[in-house]
């Protein structure tokens, strides 16, 4: 309640005071009444400056703290319905000011002083809350001699104050911007001659791949031509070698036909026409 009567009205109230007796409501009343004297805690006191309203407000100030019960169930009593709560020994009527406190409170806060309270949260609790905020923010209307200061020039002081902290900011994050674009830019230059660094490796070895290769192809190459004039000196060698086979075979077959001529001219039975006559001769051999 200390932190609660600098921000709005506080109204006491007891409820459930139908669970009471009458004296010792009285003794409770009187006792809370004490209990927020000697804790400093400010409740809503009814004005007693508007004549009209000022003897009214002064008994219903004596009736503070309010003693309330509430009910939803409801009940005819003569011709009327209101609302009660049943107990074994009787009925409380809400509305009833001998049983409770209800009515007086209703009036106080909607038909009485409404206009009041709504005067006493704008000029007090609200102006108090926005200054407690403004000297939060730190505008002052007194310096710290307690002189009275202009809030024009408190607002001239904070705003030049933030304008400094504002482009101190910027300016630090301005340069942090830079520091980082020249880190990325050393990563991507790192990351580029990385890049570079690898292709050429690659370059490289498709060079020494591609050298490998083109070395065993001129050697298969050489294999191949290798290859093929040994075939053709094998194949040459293999004609040769038939026609020579040939040739003697020729050679052979005439000088077996000589042969046998010559047989037959010696036995004198050549019949080969045209070259010599078939008559009988002799050999003669003569010795010296």
């Amino acid at each position: 309640m200390k932190k609660l009567d600098s921000k709005v009205n506080v109204i006491p109230i007891i409820a459930k005071s139908d669970a009471i007796s009458k004296s010792e409501l009285t003794k409770f009343k009187i006792k809370i009444t004490s209990e927020l004297v000697s804790n400093g805690v400010q409740i809503y006191q009814f004005p007693m400056d508007d004549e009209a309203v000022a003897e009214v407000n002064g008994t219903m100030n004596a009736h503070l703290p309010f003693a309330v019960i509430g009910s939803t169930e409801e009940l005819k009593i003569g011709n009327k319905m209101v609302k009660v709560r049943q107990y074994p020994w009787g009925t409380v009527q809400v509305e009833n000011e001998a049983h409770c406190d209800f009515v007086k409170l209703r009036e106080m806060l909607i038909r009485v002083n409404m206009e009041d309270l709504r005067e006493q949260t704008h000029s007090r609790h609200y102006e108090l809350y926005r200054r407690c905020k403004l000297e939060e923010m730190g505008f002052k209307d007194t310096d710290p001699d307690s002189k009275p200061f202009s809030l024009q020039e408190t607002y001239e002081a904070k705003r030049n104050e933030f304008l400094g902290e504002l482009q101190k900011k910027e300016e630090e994050m301005r340069q942090m911007f830079v520091q980082r674009v020249k880190e990325k830019e050393a990563e991507l230059k790192e990351a580029e001659k990385e890049l570079h660094e690898k292709f050429d490796r690659l370059k490289k070895l498709h060079q020494d791949e591609k050298k490998k290769l083109e070395d065993k192809k001129k050697s298969l190459d050489d294999e191949v031509n290798a290859f093929k004039q040994r075939k053709t000196a094998a194949e040459l060698l293999q004609s040769q070698g038939s026609q020579a086979g040939g040739s003697q075979t020729l050679k052979r077959d005439k000088e077996k036909k000589k042969t046998r001529e010559e047989k037959s001219i010696s036995d004198g039975t050549c019949t080969t026409p045209g070259k010599h006559p078939v008559v009988p001769c002799a050999l003669v051999v003569c010795a010296v």
